[in-house]
């Protein structure tokens, strides 16, 4: 297919998603997107595989059965992400409310009273976008960064969606200018900036333990928080079962202990126990809630090509 077609059939597939998913009733709506993680898990293409790698490293103690029974808990909680992601619009204030717990909020809104910002060291764990409206709706003003999305035109319409409906700011991550300037610069009055950054292949990464491995991930929170005078604390985001929340689910968003900056370190290596310390807490949680982790790409050093990681970095 011609790529001007192709483009054309992901955007109108992503538009007509959108709207039928938020059209459906909320048990057939999330009973479907059962039903297409199990087709995915029986398809058992590259995505599910690199899942599979994934969940071995962090749960070597699983046998073959159970670490199976694991992929398909973890591709229903990604498709369980995207279902909310399309009704998430339509969520008003009290189902909000219902579809999350907070754990470890008080010293967020304190230091959010007292005039600083937070910064928020994320994982690719549960639905970062319900915390994201959470935040905006409960706690304050929510600033962060998106990778740009291939069509063009579909990530025009997750920067509407997060914008417009969610109430935050979006930094795009390439062709804004200096994305850390301008976090920098957001710092300046006291809003939330959450930040994925369990995967950092570029120069930028620095190898850390995370969830019993090696992995590269970004300094970008530590650095941010660091360079502004922010709060730093790692967030984790996972899903229980609830009676009254959507689809019988709730995401819990867990701030784990805040992670100070070191004292008589040079700015380098304060960024980089900075930043372990926060890797250290969200493998901690990817391994107690392996199901919640949505990392289906190389993320663990050992399963890095040399090449492909050079290129990667611009080597």
């Amino acid at each position: 297919m011609p790529a001007p077609l192709q483009e054309f059939a992901a955007t109108t597939g992503y538009r007509l998603g959108w709207r039928l998913v938020r059209r459906l009733p909320e048990r057939t709506a999330y009973r479907i997107f059962d039903r297409i993680a199990e087709a995915m898990v029986r398809r058992n293409g590259r995505s599910i595989q690199r899942l599979r790698d994934n969940y071995a490293i962090v749960r070597p103690e699983l046998d073959a059965a159970a670490l199976e029974d694991l992929v398909r808990a973890g591709t229903r909680s990604y498709l369980r992400y995207w279902c909310e992601a399309f009704r998430l619009p339509d969520l008003d204030r009290d189902t909000l409310a219902r579809a999350t717990r907070l754990v470890g909020v008080e010293p967020v809104r304190a230091a959010l009273a007292e005039g600083r910002s937070v910064i928020c060291f994320l994982g690719h764990l549960g639905n970062w976008d319900m915390a994201g409206a959470w935040c905006t709706t409960y706690l304050g003003p929510v600033v962060t960064v998106a990778e740009r999305l291939d069509p063009e035109a579909v990530f025009k319409e997750f920067l509407a969606f997060r914008e417009d409906r969610l109430g935050m700011r979006i930094i795009p991550l390439t062709g804004a200018g200096d994305v850390f300037g301008q976090l920098r610069e957001a710092t300046a009055e006291p809003v939330v900036i959450p930040l994925l950054a369990d995967r950092d292949l570029t120069r930028g990464g620095i190898e850390v333990d995370f969830a019993g491995d090696r992995s590269r991930v970004a300094i970008g929170p530590a650095a941010l928080a660091h360079d502004s005078g922010s709060d730093l604390y790692p967030v984790s985001i996972r899903y229980e079962r609830a009676a009254d929340g959507p689809g019988g689910w709730r995401s819990v968003i867990t701030f784990h202990d805040q992670v100070p900056r070191p004292a008589d370190v040079s700015r380098e290596a304060a960024i980089r126990q900075m930043t372990a310390a926060c890797a250290a807490a969200i493998g901690a949680a990817v391994r107690e809630h392996t199901e919640d982790w949505h990392m289906m790409q190389r993320v663990f050093v050992r399963h890095l090509d040399e090449r492909r990681l050079a290129a990667e970095q611009g080597v």
